[in-house]
C-alpha cells in the first residue's frame, strides 16, 4: 500500500471576499456544552450574518425539543449558502496560523481517506483515534451530515514529526504565500490566518508525509517490531467527527462508489511536537447526581481509598500537582531518565506504562465542597481510565443523570458546586507518551485529554463539498 493512497490534497471552500469573518468563524460545536449562555453570547454577535453557526450544531442543544427542525435549517443553510455563491472552491492545500494566548501554532489542511481509517478499540489503521469513541454521540451528527452537501472540520490530526519535515518547511515559506483569510476569533479565540500553498511545497509535504509512514521508521519510533501496523495520522480532537464521517461512508459506498468525495474529510493536520500545542485534561461533570458520591467511591474502591478534604479549589488542584510530581520523580528515578524522559521506554516503551502504585483526581461539590481522592493499586494505567470505569458503574446504577465532559480548571470547579452537580477535576496524559500510549496499547480512554482549553479549539472556516 502506498501511504499516498491515504491522503491527498484537498478542494476547500472559503467564503467569499467581503464576508465577515469575524462572524463567520465559530468555535467547535462540541464546545460549551454545559455553558448555554457562550451560545446566546454566539448568537447575539452573528445576527443575521452569514456564519458557520447555521452550518453546525451545537451540543449544547442537543436535547432541544426543536433539535430535528436544527438539522433541517442546517442542510437548508447550506444549499443557501452555496446556491447564492458564498463559497468559492479553490485546490490546494492550505497553511493554517492560530495565535492564542501568546502561542501560534501551524497545520496543514488536508483529505484523509476514509477507506484507511478504523475508530474501533482494535484499529491498526494508518488513521487511529487517540482515545475511545462515544458512539452514542455519532447519531445526531450522523443526521446533519447525511443530508448535508458541505462538511465543516474542526479535526485535528496529529503527526509524530520531530525534525519537522512537513509543517515546518511550508510554515517557513509564508513569506512568498498568498494569504487567503485572516481574522480575530470572537470570545478570546485568538486569530487565524490561512495561506495559498503552491503545488511544489505541497507535493514536498505529501513526499515527507510518506517518509514518516515507512514502517521502519515507525518500529524505530516507538520501539516496535519492524512488521507492526504504521499509524501515520493519530486523530487529536475530533474524534467523532471523524467517525462520523467513516459511518456513513461505509453505509453509502456501495451505492455511490469509491469515487464519491464523502469518501475522504477534510481536517487539520498538526505536529505534536509543535511547541505551541499544549495538552489540556477534560474533567467529568456529574448532573442530577441523586447519590453520595463518596460514598459510592468508598464501596468501589474499598480500602484503597483515601479522601482528603481541602478549603478550596486551589488547594485541592496543589494537593494533585505534588502527588504527580512525586511520582514523576520516582518513576524518572527508576527508570534513569536524564534531560531526555524517552530514553525511559529504550526497546520496550510499554514498560513504561505499567500501572501506577496510585493515582489521584480531585472532587468538587456537592456545594462548596473539595476534596483530594487517592486510589492505590488501580484498574487503569492512567487516572482518567480508573475515574471513567467508576463513573460508568454509576450511571448504570442510576445514581447520577448525566455527564458531561468539561474543559478547564475554574469552569469545573464553578459547576460542580451548583445544585445536583459534582466535579471529577483530572490530569492530562502528557503529549510526548500520548501517540507511543495509542500504538502500546490502542485508543485512550475516551476524553482523556484536550488539544487546549476550550477558546483555543478548531473554528469553522473551511468547508469542502461532499456531494
Amino acid at each position: 500500500m502506498s501511504p499516498h493512497t491515504a491522503f491527498r490534497l484537498p478542494r476547500i471552500c472559503l467564503p467569499r471576499p467581503g464576508t465577515d469573518l469575524g462572524r463567520w468563524a465559530v468555535i467547535a460545536c462540541d464546545q460549551y456544552t454545559s455553558e448555554p449562555e457562550y451560545w446566546q453570547q454566539v448568537e447575539q454577535i452573528v445576527g443575521d450574518a452569514p456564519s458557520t453557526l447555521r452550518l453546525t450544531f451545537p451540543e449544547a442543544y442537543l436535547d432541544a425539543a426543536d433539535a430535528p427542525a436544527r438539522i433541517t435549517g442546517i442542510q437548508a443553510a447550506m444549499r443557501r449558502y452555496v446556491d447564492d455563491g458564498l463559497l468559492v472552491e479553490r485546490p490546494g492545500t492550505v497553511l493554517v496560523e492560530r495565535t492564542v494566548d501568546g502561542r501560534t501554532r501551524r497545520g496543514l489542511m488536508l483529505e484523509l481517506d476514509l477507506e484507511h481509517y478504523d475508530y474501533a478499540a482494535t484499529s491498526t489503521s494508518l488513521i487511529r483515534p487517540t482515545e475511545g469513541t462515544i458512539v452514542a454521540r455519532l447519531a445526531p451528527r450522523i443526521a446533519v451530515r447525511a443530508g448535508a452537501p458541505l462538511e465543516l472540520p474542526h479535526v485535528l490530526v496529529l503527526i509524530d514529526d520531530p525534525q519537522g519535515t512537513v509543517v515546518e518547511p511550508v510554515a517557513a515559506a509564508r513569506g512568498r504565500l498568498e494569504r487567503l483569510y485572516q481574522t480575530e476569533l470572537m470570545l478570546g479565540g485568538g486569530q487565524v490566518s490561512g495561506y495559498a500553498v503552491d503545488d511544489a511545497l505541497g507535493e514536498r509535504a505529501a513526499q515527507a508525509l510518506d517518509a514518516l509512514a515507512r514502517p521502519e521508521v515507525s518500529a524505530l519510533r516507538y520501539g516496535v517490531p519492524p512488521d507492526t501496523p504504521v499509524m501515520l495520522f493519530a486523530v487529536g480532537d475530533g474524534n467523532h467527527s471523524l467517525a462520523t464521517a467513516k459511518s456513513i461512508w461505509e453505509r453509502t459506498k456501495a451505492e455511490v462508489g469509491m469515487d464519491h468525495p464523502s469518501r475522504w474529510a477534510l481536517v487539520e493536520v498538526e505536529n505534536i511536537h509543535d511547541p505551541a500545542l499544549h495538552f489540556a485534561p477534560i474533567h467529568r461533570l456529574l448532573l442530577g447526581v441523586t447519590t453520595d458520591v463518596r460514598a459510592a467511591l468508598a464501596r468501589h474502591f474499598g480500602h484503597r481509598l483515601s479522601v482528603t478534604d481541602v478549603a478550596d479549589a486551589a488547594a485541592m488542584q496543589a494537593g494533585l500537582g505534588a502527588q504527580a510530581s512525586g511520582q514523576a520523580g520516582e518513576a524518572a528515578g527508576a527508570q534513569g531518565v536524564g534531560a531526555n524522559p524517552s530514553q525511559a521506554f529504550g526497546t520496550n516503551p510499554s514498560q513504561a506504562f505499567g500501572t501506577n502504585p496510585s493515582q489521584a483526581f480531585g472532587l468538587v461539590g456537592p456545594g462548596d465542597r473539595f476534596s483530594v481522592v487517592r486510589v492505590t493499586d488501580p484498574p487503569s494505567s492512567l487516572a482518567v481510565g480508573t475515574v471513567q470505569a467508576f463513573i460508568d458503574a454509576l450511571v448504570a446504577q442510576g445514581g447520577i443523570g448525566a455527564v458531561d465532559y468539561v474543559h478547564g480548571d475554574d469552569v469545573l470547579a464553578r459547576l460542580g458546586r451548583q445544585p445536583g452537580c459534582v466535579g471529577f477535576h483530572l490530569d492530562t496524559v502528557g503529549k510526548s507518551e500520548l501517540l507511543r500510549r495509542v500504538m502500546h496499547e490502542g485508543p485512550l480512554p475516551r476524553k482523556t485529554f484536550s488539544m487546549g482549553e476550550a477558546h483555543e479549539k478548531r473554528y469553522y472556516i473551511e468547508a469542502r463539498r461532499i456531494r
